[in-house]
């Protein structure tokens, strides 16, 4: 299992310690194109956090960007965290997803 998000973020740090699972820091080690096209293949526009103060901070003309290339550019864009396991991805920190993740 592997979860992809900011290590300075609280819900990949409580997902990290709940289940015990290695931390891919999206802004120390840069996501591939092809890792980004399969995440959002699985979630769509959800894997762009609108929400964020990086988000906000971005002009009209960047937020018409492909949502690809915003993620590469600003990878604290993405929705955190992405957790891998096995060939299933989830996105978020809830109990839904603990439920998945130990069902």
């Amino acid at each position: 299992m592997k979860i992809y998000g900011l290590k300075n973020c609280d819900s990949c740090r409580k997902a990290k310690k709940a289940l015990g699972a290695e931390l891919h820091d999206v802004r120390d080690q840069p996501l591939s194109i092809e890792q980004l096209q399969r995440f959002y293949d699985a979630f769509g526009k959800v894997l762009l956090n609108t929400r964020s103060t990086t988000w906000r901070g971005l002009d009209d003309e960047e937020r018409k960007e492909e949502p690809l290339a915003l993620l590469q550019k600003y990878p604290a864009l993405m929705k955190r965290p992405v957790i891998e396991k096995g060939n299933e991805l989830l996105a978020g920190w809830d109990r839904d997803v603990l439920a998945r993740l130990r069902g």
